[in-house]
């Protein structure tokens, strides 16, 4: 292995330890509003999480807070749905690297012009990704955040999440991939978990936690 080999990996599990330290030390003092779990309700019916208040807050707040610019994409579901998104690359938040994901609350309207505007079309997975005009990158920039999803870049053992999440009210397994969903309905939070899978955070105001939690129960299986 090489010096520089060497350093980038010593640097990557510096980054790993500092994180799994803020896990089990109550009164470390690292970016608090970096840490995943640091979930605050500035009313009932919101939340806010990296120092972003979910239906308030705008992506440029969050490129501010997270001094990244984002990217943007319009997708369109098979079944005809359109959801504005923007994508944050790499966001480095109380010391660990992760990638951020913000749905946008475009109105219905809206989003059909932006769809007719779009630049260009490509093919995904799970739909088609479209490519948005300028003028509509500016419009979903200021609009309010209406979700945020964060991958980070290690695995969190599930003793670690009851520790700093506590219980989850409920769990649903995706009978088609086996992933297993812990739901916080209460912070609007379902945290997806696989066997060999880094998680996937999921954020939404509380008010808002049923669209989140039906598709789950039309395919998966409760298990407590």
């Amino acid at each position: 292995m090489t010096t520089e080999h060497k350093l980038y990996w010593g640097v990557g599990i510096l980054s790993v330890l500092i994180f799994a330290g803020s896990l089990f030390m109550p009164g470390k003092p690292i970016e608090k509003t970096g840490l995943p779990w640091h979930i605050e309700h500035p009313t009932a019916d919101t939340i806010r999480i990296f120092g972003l208040t979910l239906g308030q807050a705008t992506t440029n707040e969050a490129e501010q807070l997270f001094r990244e610019e984002a990217k943007s994409s319009l997708f369109k579901s098979p079944d005809g749905k359109l959801v504005a998104e923007m994508f944050f690359e790499q966001v480095t938040l109380a010391g660990l690297k992760s990638k951020i994901v913000v749905s946008i609350a475009v109105p219905d309207a809206e989003l059909q012009g932006m769809y007719e505007r779009g630049l260009r079309m490509s093919g995904t997975g799970s739909g088609k990704k479209i490519t948005l005009a300028p003028d509509d990158v500016a419009r979903v920039r200021a609009l309010p955040i209406s979700g945020l999803t964060y991958m980070p870049s290690v695995r969190l053992e599930e003793g670690i999440i009851s520790k700093r999440f506590g219980q989850p009210a409920q769990r649903i397994k995706e009978k088609k991939s086996g992933a297993v969903h812990w739901l916080y309905p209460q912070h609007g939070l379902d945290i997806t978990l696989g066997s060999e899978e880094k998680p996937v955070l999921q954020y939404v105001p509380p008010k808002d936690f049923g669209k989140l939690l039906q598709p789950l129960l039309a395919s998966g299986e409760v298990l407590g």
